[in-house]
Order: structure tokens, then C-alpha cells, then sequence
């Protein structure tokens, strides 16, 4: 297998996709900092409205290209406006409360922000039709993201001098750009297929552009496993549920990357939760891949499937507490053999 210098996250490690319930940030942030205390991240609460969603409060992080909601979708406009100064705002009010409850943190802090794929998938251009239709236009929209990404992490990394950054890229439509699945605005036809080198290239200038350990989450099926690797990420993060090939899994890992398995449930189940079911599923998922079990609590960090944005507040820690517990137990069998 070969291995990177190091994973930036410690044996048995646990943490976040990034969104969880309700609107109170500090009540988030205290959550995140109690639950994953090894690998905790900067919480993201869409309930909050525009800004607070996905794509908008990743919009909010391209430097000279600003955005503004029209008829509900996000839309390159001609000057930064009030939709612009909202999703700055409430991404201001989350880095200090970050600030406030972590100032002291040592050890991995975990932020997150769409990538450029799933923003060019989403945002709309002025004369209409997504960023996407035009690779010029994504090239544009990749660079300006990966300048704003790179001043967000130093930010945090200034704020919390004794903690190690890194950045997840949130790309669920990254699989379907690839496959040209991604609708027109008429909803008749698609965008032409992504080619992988390109989506590696576009990737890759946002992680050289950050300089901190990167992650790329997908929670669609059909991870694009190989652009991941070709990207430079130093993980991936997927839903185990999701995974119906071993081996483009079994080869990435082989190459070193890190992986964020998502298998903790995401909404109430019929059965409680338990730290030792979340433990066995990536358990057999490792032992299928035919990797010595030695390895697994250092290459892997345990999530949740994917974000808990519909769950309930109550869900939602006990959701993270079994992927904290579940990790535990996997790094204490380890120390075993």
C-alpha cells in the first residue's frame, strides 16, 4: 500500500459531513466540539434559509464573481448584493463562534465548501443556462473559488493556531456532470459529458491553491474515484451504502487515500443506533476489500452517511456519538492486535 507521510487525523477518528439541524450556530458548534472532540468541523445550518444552503454559501467564497438568488436559483450577477451580504454574514457568525469555542483546539478542524463542479451545476449564468454549459466560464468560476478558499482556510488556520485545517469539497453533482445527466434549464435536453481530466484538473487547482489536506465528499452513487486520485485529495468521503464496486474503492485506498466512510444513519432509524453496528459495517466493508486490519482506524474516519440537516437535533448527536464511539472501538481492536 503506499502511504502518505500522514493522514491529518489521529487513529480512531471521527467526524461531520457538515450540516446538522435548527439555526442556532453556537449550540451547533458546542454539539460538534462535544461530540467529535478528535476531528470536529465548522457546522453549516441551511434551516437558516438562503446563504445557509449549499451552493449559496459555497457562491460566497468566489473572489470577483458575485451571485445573487433569482426566482429561487443562484445567478452570476453584475454587482454584489444583498444576497451576497447575507451569505457572508452568516458565514462570519459561524467562524467566530468557531473562534470562540476552539480558540485553544490542537489537532484537525474540518471546514466545508461546494466544489467548483457542483457549483457550475447549480449556479445560473445572465443570459441564462448553468456556468456549466460553458468550460471557459467553469475555468473562471474554479480559479476564483480556489482564491477564496485559500484566503478562508488561512483565516481559520490564523484564528486556531494550534489546530490543522482541512477542507472538504462537497461535489454531489460532480457524477452526473461527468455523465452528462445534468439537465438543461428546459429540462428537454443535458450538458455535454465533463471529461474525468478536466474535473481532475479543476479540482486539483483548488487543493494546490488551499495548501491543506483536502477531501472530496460525494454522497451520490457512482463516485468518481479516479479524478479523487488525479485531483491531489488527500481522501475521499462517500456513503458505504452507495458503494456497489469494491474495487475502484479497493484501488484508491491501495494508492493512499484516506477515506471518510459514511456509515452512521442520517434520519431516526426503527432501532436505536449503536456505536458497535456502525463499527461493524465499515468493519466488513474493510475485511471485503481485503485490507489488514491493522490499517483501518488510521486510513479511515467514520461519518455519518452524509449530512444531518433533516434529522432532529437529539438524532443528530446521537448520530455523531455512535461514528465517535464507533471509531473508538475500531482503533481499541487494533491496539488489541
Amino acid at each position: 500500500m503506499s502511504e502518505p507521510a500522514a493522514w491529518p487525523w489521529p487513529e480512531g477518528a471521527s467526524t461531520g459531513i457538515g450540516s446538522l439541524p435548527g439555526t442556532d450556530v453556537a449550540e451547533a458548534q458546542r454539539m460538534i466540539l462535544g461530540e467529535l472532540p478528535d476531528f470536529p468541523h465548522l457546522p453549516e445550518l441551511p434551516a437558516r434559509g438562503p446563504g445557509a444552503d449549499l451552493i449559496g454559501r459555497g457562491a460566497g467564497f468566489l473572489v470577483e464573481l458575485p451571485v445573487e438568488l433569482y426566482a429561487g436559483r443562484w445567478r452570476v450577477a453584475a454587482r454584489p448584493g444583498k444576497d451576497l451580504r447575507r451569505t457572508r454574514d452568516l458565514l462570519d457568525r459561524d467562524v467566530d463562534q468557531l473562534t470562540e469555542q476552539a480558540a485553544e483546539f490542537t489537532g484537525p478542524v474540518k471546514v466545508q465548501a461546494a466544489g467548483p463542479w457542483t457549483l457550475a451545476a447549480s449556479i445560473e449564468l445572465p443570459i441564462g443556462g448553468r456556468l456549466l454549459r460553458d468550460h471557459g466560464a467553469v475555468r473562471d468560476l474554479a480559479a476564483s473559488l480556489a482564491e477564496g478558499l485559500a484566503l478562508h482556510v488561512r483565516d481559520i488556520a490564523t484564528r486556531l493556531p494550534g489546530a490543522t485545517v482541512v477542507l472538504q469539497l462537497d461535489e454531489p453533482s460532480m457524477p452526473a456532470a461527468l455523465a452528462a445527466r445534468v439537465p438543461t434549464e428546459s429540462g428537454l435536453g443535458t450538458y455535454r459529458a465533463v471529461q474525468p481530466a478536466l474535473a481532475a484538473e479543476l479540482l486539483r487547482l483548488v487543493v494546490d491553491a488551499v495548501g491543506v489536506p483536502v477531501i472530496v465528499h460525494c454522497c451520490a452513487p457512482d463516485v468518481p474515484l479516479d479524478v479523487v486520485r488525479d485531483s491531489g485529495a488527500a481522501g475521499v468521503a462517500l456513503d458505504l451504502s452507495l458503494v456497489t464496486k469494491l474495487d475502484p474503492l479497493g484501488e484508491a485506498i491501495d494508492a493512499g487515500l484516506g477515506l471518510l466512510a459514511g456509515a452512521g444513519p442520517t434520519l431516526p432509524q426503527a432501532r436505536t443506533v449503536t456505536s458497535a453496528a456502525v463499527a461493524d459495517r465499515v468493519r466488513k466493508v474493510w475485511r471485503d476489500l481485503g485490507f489488514p486490519a491493522t490499517q483501518l482506524a488510521r486510513q479511515v474516519v467514520i461519518t455519518p452517511a452524509c449530512g444531518l440537516a433533516g434529522a432532529t437535533p437529539a438524532f443528530a448527536r446521537e448520530a455523531l456519538a455512535a461514528c465517535r464511539d464507533a471509531g473508538r472501538r475500531l482503533h481499541e481492536a487494533a491496539d488489541v492486535r
